[in-house]
C-alpha cells in the first residue's frame, strides 16, 4: 500500500490543519504521488531541520506496518503541513528528537536515532516504554516522544485513506467516500 500526497492532505484535514493541508494540496504536482524530495534549507526556515524530518521518518519506519510504502514522502509532507499551521510545534518536535537522540546515545552508543536499524529503533521504543507512556506535550522526554512523534505519526497514517484501508476503515473521518461507501460493508481481503 503506497502512501500518497492525497493521504498526507487527508490526514492533515482529519486533525483540522487547514492551512497546512491547503499549502500541500496547492504545491508541486497535481498528481496523486507524494513529493518525496529531500528536505531543504527552506524546511529548516519553517522550523523543522533536515535532522528532525529524517528522525521522524525513522520513527515512522519503526512504527508503521511493513505493508506501507512511501513512508518517507508521506511523513515529510505530513509534518511540513503540520508545522505550517503551527510553527511552535516544530520546536516541540525538535525537542522530542533531541531527547530521542540523547536516549539512543546512552543505550546504543550512537549519536542519532537515525543511525539505528529498524529493529533497534523498535527495541529503543520498547526499552523506554514508549508504548505505555502517557502522551503529554508538557511531560517528560518519553511522554513528549510519544505525543509529538509516535502518536502524531500513527494518527496521520490511520487518518489517511490508504492507512485506514490497511486496518479496514475504508472511509476515515474527513475523507469523502460517496454514498456508495455507506451502502455496503467493508471489503474483504479477496476483493482488494
Amino acid at each position: 500500500m503506497e502512501l500518497t500526497r492525497r493521504d498526507a492532505v487527508a490526514a492533515l484535514g482529519a486533525i483540522g490543519v487547514g492551512g497546512g493541508a491547503l499549502a500541500l494540496s496547492q504545491s508541486g504536482d497535481t498528481d496523486d504521488e507524494t513529493d518525496s524530495r529531500p528536505p531543504t534549507d527552506a524546511d529548516e526556515a519553517d522550523g523543522l531541520s533536515e535532522h528532525d524530518l529524517a528522525t521522524a521518518v525513522a520513527v515512522a519506519q519503526a512504527i508503521y506496518p511493513s505493508a506501507v510504502g512511501n513512508v518517507e514522502g508521506f511523513t515529510t509532507e505530513f509534518l511540513r503541513g503540520r508545522v505550517a499551521d503551527d510553527p511552535e510545534r516544530a520546536t516541540d518536535i525538535g525537542d522530542a528528537v533531541a531527547y530521542l537522540d540523547e536516549y539512543v546515545d546512552t543505550w546504543y552508543d550512537v549519536d542519532a536515532f537515525t543511525s539505528l536499524s529498524v529493529a533497534d529503533r523498535t527495541d529503543a521504543f520498547d526499552r523506554m516504554n514508549a508504548d505505555t507512556a502517557d502522551p503529554d506535550p508538557d511531560g517528560g522526554g518519553v511522554q513528549r516522544v510519544r505525543y509529538y512523534l509516535i502518536n502524531d505519526l500513527l494518527f496521520a497514517l490511520y487518518a489517511s485513506p490508504t492507512g485506514g484501508e490497511l486496518v479496514g476503515i475504508e472511509n476515515p473521518q474527513g475523507h469523502p467516500g460517496g454514498t456508495n461507501s455507506y451502502h455496503r460493508g467493508p471489503r474483504s481481503e479477496s476483493e482488494n
